[in-house]
């Protein structure tokens, strides 16, 4: 059973064939980048006989990306026809009622549709894409695993915002938590390394990023909101952000959709920076004295810490946290100013062992002194995303 799951962004496509028969085994691994550019990169592995390529091309759509992909596999000799791929899954990201893994049909698509206006750089991608693989191989299934499936667990008084309850109750207006695939992996993991950890505070931070409270690896809280716009900052997307700002922003002259543009692709690190939303490009510059460029990471580890302390409560104490995703796995500056001052916890960082966990690779980062242990734990969100359309193949 050769599952092929997708991961979309606006300008990328990432994608694993994995053989669930066999025990889970990673076939084939790729992507594109820049898709829509003048140049694009892609990247094609097999890691079973340590096999890789890389180069450019030009992707003026998803579609020719996928197209382009899907040839890699025959090519590559990882298939011996497209007709071996027995299914397609999605990390689908909103589908506003829809919760689970689904299969894919006009009406999921539709719904998707209805909800692009609060997920407009993910829901529109995912759209484009389940089409493009419907024309390319019209007879494979596609199971979308929408990522607010996981924070289902969430307490109600967790999920409902201080608004007429008729917008909560009709408009489905409330927090939906997001990132799912990532947090469910992490909670799992964790479990394996250590079976008493079962209050758990994962940090994904990367360009998109969430902190999440676990226990027993359920999701009880979560700091998205309605939309990926909220929560903590960013690369290039505000977070938290009073409502009412917008009045004085209407007022200042500026339309509502360069609000809303400005809001969803220019705020965020790269908004209090100026310069970029990348954390490498910040970390650089606030080395070189670039105060704004320090300021924007200054506010995103404050805004971590202040889940993290609410999370505390929630959890009524921790015992691990853990990073995943681009900056949580690979900024040891992020990670070190996040967990500072917390001795009143029993959360204790080992400098040392912060500093040289730079493979991105599970690492342990605690302190002999913690009685918190702290995690980098590598996320495997198609791991997750396969073994739920797995199960829901398995009952179709």
């Amino acid at each position: 059973m050769n599952l092929l799951i997708a991961n979309l962004g606006s300008t990328s496509f990432k994608y694993k064939l994995i053989d669930m028969s066999k025990g889970e085994c990673l076939l084939a691994e790729g992507l594109a980048d820049r898709i829509g550019q003048e140049s694009s990169f892609w990247q094609f592995a097999r890691p079973s006989v340590e096999e890789k390529h890389q180069g450019e091309f030009v992707f003026p759509t998803h579609k020719k990306a996928i197209d382009f992909h899907l040839n890699l596999l025959v090519k590559g000799s990882v298939l011996n026809g497209l007709s071996q791929i027995d299914a397609i899954g999605f990390k689908a990201v909103h589908g506003g009622p829809i919760s689970g893994a689904v299969l894919v049909d006009d009406r999921v698509l539709e719904i998707m549709e209805e909800f692009s206006d609060v997920a407009p750089s993910h829901n529109p991608p995912y759209i484009h894409a389940m089409k493009s693989f419907r024309s390319l191989l019209p007879e494979v299934p596609q199971i979308a695993v929408f990522e607010t499936a996981f924070h289902q667990t969430i307490p109600w008084k967790r999920q409902v915002f201080a608004i007429p309850y008729d917008w909560t109750d009709k408009l489905g207006i409330r927090r939906y938590g997001f990132h799912g695939a990532s947090h469910s992996y992490v909670g799992y993991r964790l479990n394996k390394i250590d079976s008493n950890l079962n209050k758990v505070i994962n940090c994904h931070l990367g360009g998109s990023s969430s902190v999440c409270a676990l226990d027993n690896q359920k999701s009880v809280a979560n700091s998205f909101g309605m939309t990926v716009q909220t929560g903590i900052p960013h690369a290039n997307r505000v977070g938290d952000f009073d409502a009412f700002s917008i009045l004085k922003l209407q007022k200042a002259g500026i339309d509502q959709a360069t609000i809303w543009d400005k809001l969803s692709r220019e705020s965020g690190l790269l908004g209090i920076s100026g310069v970029s939303g990348d954390i490498r490009d910040l970390t650089e510059k606030a080395q070189n004295n670039n105060k704004r460029a320090r300021l924007a990471i200054d506010v995103l580890v404050e805004s971590v810490r202040h889940y993290i302390g609410a999370y505390l409560t929630v959890l009524n104490g921790v015992d691990a946290i853990s990073f995943s995703g681009g900056i949580g796995q690979n900024s040891v500056m992020v990670r070190e100013m996040i967990l500072e001052d917390m001795d009143f916890a029993g959360i204790k960082l080992d400098l040392s062992k912060n500093q040289k966990a730079k493979d991105n690779s599970e690492h342990y980062l605690h302190h002999s002194e913690s009685s918190t242990q702290l995690w980098i734990i590598p996320t495997n969100e198609e791991l997750m995303v396969a073994r739920q359309s797995w199960q829901l193949l398995k009952q179709h």
